[in-house]
């Protein structure tokens, strides 16, 4: 594994002058961790690494028997010590592994960008090329730039293994490899190679778990350290390419565009303001985490303003200004007669002294740079804009245009985007908290005794009727439930944040396990009670400053989405809301929570056919839809290519207004490398942009074939439900054999998140969050949410004695695949599951289930599915190889087989030690760290396991 004898086990195989940089880079840095090793271990433990790493091959490549029994006796030989070491090693090396293969992306990219080569498909130039050819008119382009929303959203759960000093080192690791592109002298080559040296080594000195529970304020840390790397520069870089993009592809008659001022693509946030299941969020969390936003802008702002000052040295003795930017140096603090003819220097200590007084209000503590004199904070990020556009203007005017770009039109445009708020931090809780809250409200004001136990049409009318009172039920001279009063002091904390911070601070409010019109009203009285929600009592019109937004997650809940929301949009109150927002609803659906309810086919069918009736229910409203999607990192929680996601959304559901959730480690795979985070935001862009313009076909034929496809698609959805519901709920002792058969207990020990991994204290899969539910099977390699009942509902389809021939159906289902996004689109997310999912290894951990009736019963059942579900997908698709039309992405997983396999036998001998000393009330703590260690490994080998 980790010198250049066993390279080609581990590298992909020659063949392709494409792949020679990345083969070298896998080298270089196994014999880099090779090194280490060997130094800080001792050439035994290096030695055993590599035995194991052989016999794992075999016991992959030959099904070979006699493998499975030497690793067994050989893991079981190794010492606590020679554990963590090996388990170390293969981890570090899945990491660095990742690391070499997004260089080696990056490298690509670079040369089809050098070669002049034409743009490629996921970039916004390809997109808007194929839209000028439709004859999308420049206007409707423009439109779209004004009026769109485009929201990555960070979210923090408790699939996210990496720790930050990880994520930095590693950062600092890919810097060097990629300057190894760059020509460079034998000494800088040298020298380059002791720096990757070393910080290999200080990985490996580094410790790589958390002895501790993450708390929220670490997750929003971490969160903020992918502004740093990437989005900060990044973002505002995309949009000037953007500009750029479409001037090229729409030029005007002179050649100039006029610059895009809407902020369409902005960053969202649930760190922080994320309660559901999270009791560890509160009033306190939500302040603390605007308080870090901001004082990350702000310190952002004040590095470019001093560097701007620095740079625009330009003098009045030389060039005039405008009277506008003489105007803002003269209100500077700035008295030195130094600079008595640089107005530009003066207006940036201008602005730097009131963005440092802006910082100290905002709560920054620490400014680095002390400011010239003192000057007033700004009111808001408005106020600062205005400030840079006059500078803008004066260079423009007076022969200083190419001063501007970069720094100053970046930062004017980063302004625009991340305010002092730098991203919006999303409210959400479940809805029966918001019950409670309400009945010891209403019961304590003496309105209604049981509040719970009304029906839904008498909780409709009640919430209604006090909705228009001007009185409130709430008395400071009352004691209330404490879960009541920390409700009502988070949503107190929302008013107050958006005074302070400004109305993009916090504009959205979740509502988990949304199921009835009054968990909707609900809501709106609540943020009545606390300010948020006001009427002018003489005019009755009304204002409430969060939007409120139902989220849809499991199948029934999805099934009656568009019906609520019809109901929710024929309120006169909700009607005049609405058209305070401009006209516009959001809807949130969950991915995770219906593939666990229903499974991988019937949750991505229900979440189409949701989505085509909430488009209708709307278009009847008149209101526009934006859909905000809970997609997870796995393929059964929604995961997948975002770029092809969106456009196999069905039409009318974009429209140019999309959130989505980014989660888990995925986070760390998209967004911490800067070139790979732009790139990842750019096919959020292109994608949105396409499938909003792009012209629909009106064949009338191919019509009826959607509505043939739409029926065929319905039959299968049910078929596929009953086979995975009576696996997974069904079933007597799936239970058992799931905590059995899969690392969850010990997924739940990790100190992962600040969040619980289930919502109750007990072992029902009902209570298990969808997190740990999908990574759990994603550790043991079966990946199961990603596939399982596709294959029982397509033999089952096939033989149904309906009177249609086989063939008739098997052709019907090819023309699915070829001429369905949406059908495509899935059986594309499935093939890379399959991919990834390893029977072999998957029977390593079934040993663990000590009822072996149980364990033969069950793991049968899983694997008679799989080979139904691969003969199904090679029917249809005609591919009898995995991932054949993504061969890259096929190379890089077969090659990480090689040092995934051993962390997974290593975890599974860990876990039957630990469960063991558990059985004898015992605790290893070394035990515990190598199977926290195994997981981590896994995870960053899968990447999109969370």
């Amino acid at each position: 594994m980790l010198n250049d004898a066993v390279a080609p086990e581990i590298v992909p195989a020659a063949g392709s002058d494409k792949d020679a940089p990345l083969k070298e880079d896998i080298r270089l840095l196994g014999r880099l961790l090779g090194d280490v090793l060997r130094e800080q271990e001792g050439d035994a433990v290096f030695n055993v690494v590599e035995t194991i790493r052989q016999t794992s091959v075999r016991f992959r490549r030959e099904a070979d028997a006699g493998a499975a029994l030497e690793l067994d006796a050989m893991l079981k030989e190794l010492s606590r010590e020679q554990t963590i070491s090996v388990v170390r090693a293969f981890s570090y090396f899945s990491h660095l592994a990742n690391i070499a293969e997004d260089q080696h992306h990056i490298r690509r990219r670079r040369a089809h960008l050098l070669a002049g080569s034409p743009a490629q498909k996921g970039s916004v130039s390809f997109a808007l090329r194929k839209l000028r050819l439709a004859g999308v008119p420049r206007k409707t382009v423009d439109t779209f730039f004004q009026d769109a929303l485009i929201a990555p959203v960070l979210t923090a759960h408790p699939t996210e293994v990496q720790r930050k000093s990880i994520l930095d080192a590693e950062h600092d690791i890919a810097r060097l490899l990629a300057e190894r592109d760059l020509p460079q002298t034998p000494k800088e080559r040298h020298a380059n190679m002791q720096l990757l040296r070393s910080r290999v080594a200080t990985l490996w000195q580094t410790r790589m778990l958390r002895y501790s529970k993450l708390t929220v304020a670490d997750e929003i840390e971490n969160a903020l350290s992918y502004y740093r790397i990437t989005f900060l520069r990044e973002l505002p870089g995309l949009y000037d390419d953007i500009e750029d993009d479409i001037a090229a592809e729409y030029p005007n008659g002179d050649g100039t565009i006029e610059p895009i001022n809407a902020a369409y693509v902005q960053m969202g946030s649930w760190i922080g303001g994320d309660r559901d299941g999270n009791p560890n969020v509160n009033a306190g969390t939500m302040q603390h985490a605007l308080a870090r936003h901001a004082t990350t802008i702000l310190d952002f702002y004040l590095d470019e303003a001093h560097a701007l000052g620095a740079e625009l040295s330009v003098s009045t003795l030389m060039v005039g200004v405008s009277a506008e930017l003489q105007a803002l140096a003269d209100q500077s603090p700035d008295a030195s007669p130094h600079r008595s003819d640089e107005p530009y220097r003066r207006a940036l200590i201008g602005i730097y002294a009131r963005l440092a007084a802006t910082a100290r209000a905002l709560g920054a503590t620490n400014i680095l740079r002390k400011e010239v004199g003192a000057a007033a904070a700004y009111p808001d990020a408005a106020a600062f804009v205005a400030d840079l556009r006059t500078i803008v203007a004066s260079l423009e005017s007076h022969h200083g245009a190419a001063l501007v770009r970069p720094r100053l039109a970046t930062l004017a445009r980063a302004a625009d985007i991340f305010g002092f708020h730098l991203a919006s931090l999303d409210m959400r809780q479940t809805s029966d908290v918001h019950e409670r809250v309400l009945a010891d409200l209403f019961a304590k004001s003496g309105v209604a005794a049981d509040y719970t136990a009304l029906s839904e049409e008498d909780k409709q009318a009640l919430l209604l009727n006090e909705l228009a009172q001007p009185r409130l039920l709430y008395s400071p001279y009352i004691a209330y439930a404490a879960e009541t009063d920390s409700e009502l002091a988070i949503l107190r904390a929302a008013r107050d944040i958006r005074q302070r911070y400004g109305a993009r601070a916090i504009r959205n409010y979740i509502i988990s396990h949304t199921e009835t019109v009054s968990d909707l009203l609900e809501v709106l009285l609540l943020q009545k009670e606390t300010g948020l929600l006001r009427t002018d009592w003489q005019t009755g019109d009304s204002i409430c400053e969060l939007m409120v937004i139902p989220l849809f997650e499991t199948i029934p809940d999805l099934q009656r989405a568009a019906g609520i929301m019809s109901q929710v949009m024929a309120l006169p109150l909700v009607k005049q809301l609405i058209a305070k927002q401009g006209q516009l609803q959001e809807v949130m659906l969950g991915y995770s929570d219906s593939n666990k309810d229903g499974g991988f086919l019937t949750s991505n069918w229900e979440l189409y056919k949701a989505e085509l009736a909430l488009v209708a229910d709307f278009q009847k409203a008149g209101v526009k839809l934006r859909l905000f999607h809970g997609r997870g990192g796995t393929v059964g929680r929604g995961g997948g290519p975002s770029y092809e996601a969106i456009l196999a959304q069905p039409p009318g559901t974009v429209n140019g207004q999309i959130r989505l959730t980014e989660q888990g480690e995925i986070i760390a795979s998209k967004f911490s490398n800067a070139e790979i985070g732009r790139r990842n935001l750019e096919l959020l862009v292109a994608a949105t942009l396409e499938a909003s313009l792009a012209p629909q076909e009106a064949n009338p034929a191919r019509n009826g074939q959607l509505a043939q496809f739409e029926a065929v698609m319905a039959q299968l959805s049910d078929l596929a439900y009953h086979a995975y519901r009576h696996l997974v709920y069904e079933t007597p002792g799936f239970t058992e054999y799931f905590f059995s058969a899969t690392p969850i207990a010990e997924i739940a020990e990790l100190n992962l998140g600040s969040r619980p991994a289930s919502r109750k204290a007990n072992q029902r899969i009902e209570d298990l969050r969808a997190i740990p539910w999908g990574f759990s099977w994603g550790q043991c390699r079966l990946l199961l949410p990603g596939w399982f009942g596709f294959g029982s509902a397509i033999e089952a389809w096939i033989n149904q004695a309906d009177g249609a021939a086989k063939d008739d159906k098997i052709a019907t289902l090819r023309a699915m695949y070829a001429e369905w996004p949406f059908f495509a689109t899935l059986l594309s997310n499935m093939d890379m599951v399959l991919a990834k999912t390893d029977l072999a290894i998957a029977s390593r951990y079934a040993e663990l289930v000590a009822d072996q009736g149980l364990r033969e019963r069950i793991y049968k059942r899983i694997t008679d599915e799989h080979g139904n579900t691969l003969r199904c997908l090679e029917l249809i698709t005609g591919n009898t190889e995995r991932l054949a039309g993504n061969p890259l992405l096929a190379r890089s997983i077969q090659n990480r087989f090689a040092y995934l396999d051993p962390l997974n036998h290593l975890q599974v001998e860990l876990i039957k030690r630990n469960r063991a000393l558990s059985a004898e009330s015992r605790i290893d703590e070394r035990v515990h760290r190598g199977i926290q260690l195994s997981i981590n490994g896994v995870a960053a080998g899968l990447r999109n396991t969370g």
